[in-house]
């Protein structure tokens, strides 16, 4: 009474190396991307290295004024997290039309405004 066990479709064990993944996605986003999202992933970039090299000086070297550094840091944060929500409204689609959910000018005028409040904030902190 031996089961017939059905033939089980085996995976390649020859997958494509990664650096072959990554060097897809590099070349679709260089191709396919509009211009304004690639500067704001650019500023993201940036406000990210910015982010990780105060929090660096301040574990490695000093965080003699605090206050400063907790300024900085958050408005590096603040300002990355507005920006990720401007490149995700912006980059946003709705269902079944091609155009935005949110207008470009009205997602820019709150980015900026927001941006405006947290900055006020910051330099309220450092007093």
């Amino acid at each position: 009474m031996g089961k017939s066990k059905a033939a089980v479709p085996r995976a390649s064990n020859k997958a494509a190396p990664p650096s072959n993944a990554f060097t897809q996605l590099y070349k679709a986003y260089i191709s396919e991307t509009p211009s304004h999202f690639k500067l704001i992933d650019a500023f993201l970039l940036f406000l990210f290295v910015t982010g990780v090299l105060q929090f660096v000086y301040c574990v490695v070297l000093s965080d003699y004024p605090f206050n400063s550094f907790l300024a900085g840091f958050a408005a590096t944060v603040g300002q990355f997290v507005l920006t990720l929500a401007l490149r995700m409204q912006i980059g946003a689609r709705a269902d079944t039309k091609d155009r935005p959910r949110v207008t470009e000018g009205r997602a820019l005028a709150e980015f900026v405004l927001a941006s405006v409040v947290l900055h006020f904030f910051v330099v309220n902190f450092l007093g």
